[in-house]
Parts: C-alpha cells; sequence; structure tokens
C-alpha cells in the first residue's frame, strides 16, 4: 500500500512538471524576428531587484534562472515579446 501511495505521488508530481513547462511553451508562441533582445529581459529583471544567474531559450521562451527581489531562487519563463511572466518556480 506504501509503495502504491509513494509511486502514485511521484508519477503526479512528474506530471505536473511536465505541465508547467508544457503551459509555458504553449504561451510563447512568438516569431523569431518579434523576440526582443535577452539584455532587454535582464536590464527589466535586474531593475525589479533580480540577480540574473542565466538567461537562455527554452520551447519558444526565455527561460530566466535567478535570485528575486525576496531572495528566494526563481525559474521563471518569460515571452520573448512582451517580457511578460508565463511561468515561475520557486525554491530555495
Amino acid at each position: 500500500m506504501r509503495f502504491l501511495i509513494t509511486v502514485t505521488a511521484g508519477a503526479l508530481g512528474a506530471v505536473l512538471a511536465f505541465a508547467g513547462v508544457a503551459a509555458a511553451k504553449d504561451k510563447c508562441n512568438v516569431p523569431v524576428a518579434e523576440w526582443q533582445p535577452r539584455a532587454a529581459l535582464q536590464s527589466k529583471l535586474e531593475a525589479e531587484g533580480w540577480k540574473i544567474r542565466s538567461i537562455k531559450t527554452e520551447d519558444g521562451c526565455y527561460e530566466a534562472y535567478a535570485i528575486d527581489a525576496k531572495g528566494q531562487k526563481v525559474e521563471a519563463y518569460f515571452d520573448p515579446k512582451t517580457l511578460a511572466s508565463v511561468d515561475m518556480k520557486t525554491g530555495n
């Protein structure tokens, strides 16, 4: 019984993690010609008090790894045209 609960909880966690990435992918359907430069996103986030570790492209979105203004580690996805946040995960 305990094994079944552990396996079910693990499977549910994997599905939810994949759903978050899929949701971000669906929200970042912008032609590359319309993207703003990564430097623009970095400047925006730094002005909001974030410390950027890296910004890369993932499934059509910008994916930023950073420490936010509250001191939390953040993995955040942004629309490359508007630089609006489309998904965010926080951790210690």
